[in-house]
């Protein structure tokens, strides 16, 4: 995902550290790959996904994660993981906006009031 390939989690990384590098990562590209083999290091994983956003939060920045099973080979045996697609969420519509969005319909990609 990033320049410099996903960050590999395991059972016995530092959450905190994990989401020091994470943080890292999306200020300077905007999105990173974690990547986690089993339950104990799935759950490190996670925690630094929900750290590295209260990291960002104060920056204004908020992030989305979006999971998905991957196959890892480790020692000539495949594994299933979990990879962590994590990127910078944008930003939500305002109250006013949002029911504007919701009056109007899609004509030809273009939006029409009702």
């Amino acid at each position: 995902m990033s320049a410099d390939g996903p960050l590999k989690v395991s059972t016995k990384s530092n959450p905190n550290a994990v989401a020091g590098a994470l943080a890292a990562s999306l200020r300077e590209r905007g999105s990173a790959e974690l990547q986690a083999v089993g339950a104990g290091a799935i759950n490190q994983a996670i925690k630094a996904v929900a750290i590295a956003r209260n990291y960002l939060k104060a920056a204004g920045v908020d992030i989305v994660c979006v999971p998905a099973f991957i196959t890892v080979a480790i020692s000539d045996n495949e594994r299933t993981g979990i990879s962590l697609v994590v990127e910078r969420r944008h930003a939500r519509h305002t109250d006013e906006e949002a029911t504007i969005l919701e009056s109007t319909t899609q004509i030809d990609g273009t939006a029409v009031p009702e």
